[in-house]
């Protein structure tokens, strides 16, 4: 018998796109009316408010051995300050978003390719298929919308060190990761981050903020809709099913991106990337076989 998989977890992703893609068009909004790594320092403090009175109202099961606490910090600052933070960076530095976009893109192959080793996940023929798919129709999306330019040198040694960051966070999710409590788990994870992020904020930028609507809107997005929904998505998704399979995902982040940023930013899609996007999605769907 083979058991039917619950209903959360066949929406997950639906729900995992739509808000992970909206967030780098609202980032860019946002990074336009702040320094980066003080705005990712502000969206962590206000997550961490948020989640605060859940942690004393719910009461939550906590984590029983010391390394459980450890790996759960060791993911929030894999991807909550060296991800996020160098991906702010990056889009601040000068790197265009298609240039961004092309190289964290990427990171299903990493995992794909150290997936067996790390985590004993065996990566089929047909799933390497599906991957290199999801490349080429992601890329054919990016290259509609922006030509290949020279980047500026530190946005793009930025964006190298962001795809490492999120690929190496997923997989030490995968590998150590357990079903703690998401309240327990986003808690620990948001104050690593801000951990780390707070301090090299405080070193190098002086927290200037233009307190404007589409600010305010950005960070109200960012901090519920990225920080608290979709990261909640995210880890549960890894825990749930084989890591190379969620990996897959986010190839349709970048298709599905240039469709957000449409009306929000008037960045239209030319016909060369419904192409992409058509490649992209069966891409994922071999790739999530």
């Amino acid at each position: 018998m083979t058991s039917k998989k619950p209903v959360w977890l066949l929406v997950a992703p639906v729900i995992f796109l739509l808000l992970w893609s909206g967030g780098f068009s609202v980032a860019k909004l946002g990074i336009s009316h702040a320094q980066p790594l003080s705005f990712l320092a502000v969206r962590y403090a206000c997550v961490c408010a948020l989640l605060a009175p859940l942690v004393i109202i719910m009461r939550p099961p906590l984590p029983q051995k010391t390394m459980d606490w450890v790996h759960i910090a060791i993911v929030g600052f894999l991807i909550q300050t060296l991800y996020f933070g160098l991906s702010y960076i990056g889009f601040k530095a000068g790197v265009s978003a298609g240039g961004l976009a092309i190289i964290v893109c990427l990171q299903p192959i990493l995992v794909g390719l150290i997936a067996p080793r790390f985590t004993g996940e065996n990566v089929s023929l047909l799933r390497w298929a599906g991957l290199g798919l999801g490349m080429a129709g992601a890329a054919t999306v990016i290259m509609s919308r922006s030509s290949v330019e020279l980047e500026h040198p530190l946005g793009i040694t930025a964006a190298v060190g962001a795809l490492f960051a999120i690929t190496a966070g997923t997989l030490w999710e995968k590998r150590f990761g357990k079903n703690h409590h998401p309240v327990v788990s986003n808690s620990v994870q948001y104050l690593a981050g801000l951990a780390g992020v707070l301090p090299v904020a405080v070193m190098f930028e002086n927290f200037q903020f233009t307190w404007n609507l589409p600010f305010v809107g950005a960070l109200a997005y960012l901090v519920i809709g990225n920080s608290l929904v979709a990261m909640s998505l995210l880890l549960a998704m890894i825990r749930a099913g084989e890591v190379s399979r969620v990996s897959s995902l986010f190839y349709l982040v970048p298709p599905i991106s240039a469709l957000i940023a449409w009306p929000l930013l008037g960045e239209a899609m030319p016909p060369l990337g419904w192409v992409g996007f058509a490649l992209a999605a069966v891409g994922v769907m071999l790739a999530r076989r």
